[in-house]
C-alpha cells in the first residue's frame, strides 16, 4: 500500500470515529497546496459565458410557467445536452457539471427554489446576472439578508419556511435596534416590485431567493461556496477540476490587494522600522501628517471604509464635501461614531448634541434623510442609546458612498492630493 493509499485509509478511519463532528473539525487544512477558489470562478464564468453566446451556446427562448411567459429561459435538458457535447462527457458528468453551476449561482432555477440542482427535463432556468456572480465578492450583509426576509414577511403574509423563520426571528432578536429601518426598506422593495409587470416581478424574485439560497443556505446544510476538497476526490472528473480550486476566494483577495501595503510582507519605504532604528516610515504615516504617501492616497481607492477608516483621508475627503456644501453628512457619521463608542457618562447628552445640530427643524447643519428613517430616530431619541442613530447613520453612510466617494475620487481634490503624495526612497544602510 503506497503513503497516499495509508493516509487516505487513515483519514476514513479518522471520519468514522468522529461521524458526530462537523466537516471543519474532522478534515485537516490543506494550506496553501491548493489553487484558491477566485481560479475555478474564472473557469466556471467562461463556460458561462460560452453558454450564452447567440450562435454557439445553449437556445434562450420564451418559455411558459404556468400563465407567465418567462423571457430568455432555458431547460435543465439543454444545459445537460450542452455540456455534454461541449466537453465530450456523459450525461451524468454533464448533470454534475451544470449543478455545479446552479450551485454556485450563475443558474437559478424558476420552479424548484430548495434544490440547487439541475434537473435533465424540462424544468425552467435563467441565466444570474453578472451583478450577482460570485467574482464581484459583494459583501452579504447582514442587514441586506433581513430586509430580504421581512420583505418576503409581507408578501407571504408572515408564512415563512422554517429555515426562513429561524433566520428571521435570530435577525430581528439580534438587530431589534434598528428593525423599524429594516421593515421600512422592505415595504419600499416590495411597493416598487408591484410595480413591475408580471413576468419581470417573477424573474427578479427568483433571482434574488436563488441569490440568498447560495449565500445563505438552510441551517446545517452546506452549498457548493463551503464544500470541503477532501470530497472531491469522489465526484466527476469536471467536478473535481473545478471544485479543487474553490476555497478561501475572499481571503486570497484580500492578500493579493494588500500584500503591497503590508510592511512585513513588501518592502517598507524607506526603511522597515521593525527590523531597523529608523522610524522614518512612522513619522511619514502619522495619522494627521500634512502630505500623505502615495500608498496611503492608493488605500483610499480600495473602498469608502478605507477612506473613513484613516483620519487624513477623512481630512481630504471632508474638503471635498465642503467644496460641494455636503460637508454636515461627514461631520453627522463622526458624531454618530463618537456616541456609539464613547464613554456612557456623556451618551445622552451626544445624542441630544446630535439632534439639535443636524435632525432637529432649523438645525444649523441639517442633513436630509427621509420621514421613516426620522421618524424612527426621534422615537428612539425619547430613551437613548449607543445606537439610537444608527438607521440615520446607516441612510448617510449609504448616501457618502454610493454619490460623494465616486465624485471624490474624480475630483480635482483627490488629484491634487494624489500629485503631492509622496513616494521615498529606499533608504541605504552603510
Amino acid at each position: 500500500m503506497c503513503v497516499c493509499e495509508r493516509e487516505r485509509e487513515r483519514e476514513r478511519e479518522r471520519c468514522k470515529a468522529s461521524h458526530n463532528m462537523t466537516i471543519r473539525n474532522v478534515l485537516r487544512d490543506h494550506g496553501q497546496r491548493y489553487r484558491p477558489r477566485m481560479a475555478c470562478l474564472k473557469k466556471a464564468e467562461k463556460v458561462v459565458l460560452e453558454m450564452q453566446d447567440p450562435t454557439t451556446g445553449v437556445k434562450l427562448q420564451p418559455q411558459r410557467l404556468v400563465i407567465t411567459t418567462i423571457p430568455h429561459a432555458i431547460t435543465g435538458e439543454d444545459i445537460v445536452v450542452w455540456l455534454a457535447d461541449r466537453f465530450q462527457i456523459d450525461a451524468q458528468e454533464a448533470r454534475s457539471f451544470g449543478s455545479m453551476l446552479v450551485a454556485l449561482g450563475y443558474i437559478y432555477p424558476i420552479q424548484d427554489h430548495k434544490r440547487l440542482v439541475v434537473k435533465p427535463d424540462a424544468s425552467l432556468y435563467r441565466f444570474q446576472t453578472p451583478y450577482f456572480w460570485p467574482t464581484q465578492q459583494w459583501p452579504v450583509e447582514d442587514t441586506d439578508y433581513a430586509i430580504y426576509l421581512a420583505k418576503r414577511n409581507i408578501r407571504k403574509k408572515g408564512i415563512l419556511e422554517l429555515h426562513e423563520q429561524e433566520q428571521y426571528n435570530h435577525l430581528h432578536k439580534w438587530m431589534n435596534h434598528k428593525w423599524d429601518f429594516i421593515v421600512m426598506q422592505a415595504k419600499e422593495q416590495y411597493r416598487a416590485a408591484k410595480e413591475r409587470k408580471k413576468p419581470d416581478r417573477v424573474v427578479f424574485d427568483c433571482q434574488e431567493r436563488a441569490y440568498w439560497v447560495v449565500h445563505r443556505p438552510p441551517v446545517r446544510t452546506h452549498t457548493c461556496m463551503f464544500l470541503s476538497l477532501q470530497k472531491t476526490r469522489y465526484f466527476p472528473s469536471v467536478w473535481s477540476m473545478v471544485m479543487c480550486f474553490s476555497l478561501h476566494c475572499r481571503l486570497v483577495k484580500y492578500c493579493a490587494t494588500y500584500k503591497g501595503h503590508d510592511p512585513f510582507l513588501s518592502k517598507c519605504l524607506p526603511s522597515n522600522p521593525w527590523l531597523t532604528d529608523d522610524v522614518t516610515y512612522w513619522a511619514l504615516n502619522m495619522p494627521n501628517v500634512e502630505i500623505p504617501t502615495k500608498m496611503r492616497v492608493e488605500r483610499w481607492t480600495f473602498s469608502f471604509g478605507e477612506l473613513l477608516s484613516d483620519p487624513r483621508g477623512r481630512d481630504d475627503f471632508r474638503l471635498f464635501l465642503k467644496k460641494e456644501f455636503s460637508g454636515e453628512n461627514l461631520a453627522f457619521w463622526e458624531g454618530c461614531e463618537d456616541l456609539k463608542w464613547g464613554t456612557a457618562a456623556t451618551m445622552k447628552e451626544k445624542a441630544e448634541q446630535i439632534y439639535k445640530t443636524f435632525l432637529a427643524r432649523g438645525a444649523p447643519r441639517w442633513i436630509n434623510i427621509d420621514g421613516k428613517t426620522m421618524e424612527i430616530t426621534v422615537k428612539g431619541l425619547k430613551h437613548p442609546h449607543r445606537y439610537v442613530l444608527d438607521a440615520a447613520q446607516t441612510h448617510i453612510y449609504m448616501l457618502m458612498k454610493k454619490d460623494s466617494y465616486g465624485r471624490y475620487l474624480k475630483s480635482p481634490v483627490f488629484k491634487e492630493t494624489t500629485k503631492k503624495a509622496v513616494c521615498p526612497e529606499e533608504h541605504k544602510f552603510r
